[in-house]
């Protein structure tokens, strides 16, 4: 198996030359990344609460909802516009799917620079790893060429 990295930023953006499964799996994330989003920026408490388990009780409580909220609307801005570049530039699916992947690295990063109190363990903590993972398989596959498969039969 080799890998192109010429994909991340192929020729002709307007094809992508992979396999079909991995667009499908790739948008079926992008649906999910515009929920979560969506939860954040609607939600009364931004998911703060109620989803996360963060104490909005305190002093400065509704500051945290605020930023919730705030996440939520930046989070949909790049789900919408990862999602247009995926249909409108298929062969850019490779730099979408990288750029997936480092989500959720550097929200793990930006967790260990300051850790959370909460009631108990955020979703979005839980299922870090288990993203990055699907996503790096995906990217990875993403940069495989498919093979044409010959005829050895001499027919």
């Amino acid at each position: 198996m080799k890998l192109d990295f010429k994909k991340l930023l192929p020729n002709d953006i307007s094809i992508f030359q992979g396999f079909r499964p991995i667009r499908l799996i790739a948008v079926l994330y992008m649906l999910v990344m515009v929920a979560r989003s969506c939860v954040h920026l609607f939600a009364a408490d931004g998911g703060a609460r109620s989803i996360a388990g963060i104490d909005t009780s305190v002093e400065g409580g509704d500051n945290i909802i605020a930023i919730f909220h705030q996440w939520g609307a930046v989070q949909l801005i790049l789900a919408l516009l990862l999602l247009l570049l995926f249909f409108r530039y298929p062969g850019l699916t490779p730099l979408i799917l990288l750029t997936l992947a480092i989500e959720p690295v550097m929200r793990l990063i930006a967790g260990q620079m300051m850790t959370l109190t909460t009631t108990g363990t955020p979703p979005g903590k839980t299922l870090n790893g288990a993203a990055f993972s699907l996503l790096l398989i995906l990217f990875t596959a993403s940069l495989v060429n498919k093979t044409v498969r010959k005829d050895v039969s001499g027919s």
